[in-house]
């Protein structure tokens, strides 16, 4: 099928599902960016390779005469719409990094996912080490739970850790064990992970992990990212260009290298950053 046939085709079906399930804030943004990612999200698979062991899909597919070159310098600056995307937002428990940094990933992951766990064993602390340290990247966490009732139940108590600043020791200490992929996630299980995190306050983390205030910003991350149109974990928009899968490292730092001299060379870093951010939130609260 043509590509432009595909894009109409799969930006109907968002539509269709939008307007089935209206929801607040996050679809403004959603649907201005779903209309130019459609398009470009499976062809730009290339960026994540073939290998389905690295949980990768897609494969790859010169466009006209075109180097790789090209195609890199083209795509390194990431789509507009898709930046705004980035919350920025210096006090997010749910993010590291500088929130000026010039490069933003955002994870969409499930807990219960062992390529998101992959990721976050193999790859995330290299990432940490050679780029969040050192305030070129931020990465903001998205709940994208696919895996049933068991993934519903970690992300809504990874929020809930969040609430008592706890979020990624939460993190680190559910993907640290592979025991925990596609695990049902009882309550049992979900109070021993929150101790192993530091989590301070049982009482009040069952409280805030049972709230209407964890289910709305749950079902707004997952939203966002079936608007996007990604189907599987773990999936990432590093300034706005995706990648699928727990890719291999370089995939990683390749992608961020680009972004970043991109960043400075067009000038989308720092205060720049910041404003496509607060747009977004305008656009949002209206």
């Amino acid at each position: 099928m043509p590509t432009s046939s595909r894009s109409s085709t799969r930006s109907s079906s968002s539509s269709s599902a939008a307007s089935g399930r209206p929801r607040k804030g996050v679809l403004i943004g959603v649907l201005i960016a779903v209309v130019a990612l459609l398009a470009g999200w499976l062809s730009q698979y290339a960026v994540s390779g073939n290998s389905s062991d690295n949980g990768g899909s897609g494969s790859h597919s010169a466009s006209g005469n075109a180097t790789e070159e090209d195609r890199s310098e083209n795509t390194a600056a990431g789509d507009p719409a898709l930046l705004k995307l980035a919350r920025r937002d210096a006090d997010d428990p749910f993010a590291r990094g500088d929130a000026d940094a010039p490069v933003v990933m955002i994870e969409y992951a499930d807990f219960g996912c062992s390529f998101c766990g992959k990721f976050a064993r193999d790859t995330e602390p290299k990432l940490v080490e050679k780029y969040v340290k050192k305030g070129v990247l931020r990465i903001e966490w998205r709940n994208f739970p696919v895996f049933g009732a068991g993934s519903e139940r970690a992300a809504l108590a990874g929020w809930a850790a969040g609430e008592q600043g706890r979020f990624w020791q939460f993190y680190e200490a559910v993907y640290a064990d592979k025991g925990n992929e596609k695990n049902s996630f009882t309550d049992a299980h979900l109070h021993e992970i929150a101790r192993e995190a530091g989590v301070k306050d049982l009482d009040r983390f069952d409280r805030d992990r049972a709230s209407k205030a964890a289910e709305k910003l749950l079902d707004k991350d997952r939203t966002e990212a079936y608007g996007l149109g990604a189907a599987a974990t773990p999936a990432f928009l590093v300034n706005g260009r995706p990648i699928a899968g727990a890719q291999p490292d370089k995939v990683f730092t390749d992608t961020i290298e680009q972004a970043a001299a991109a960043a400075e060379k067009t000038g989308k870093g720092d205060k720049a950053g910041k404003d496509d951010a607060k747009s977004g939130k305008d656009a949002e609260q209206d």
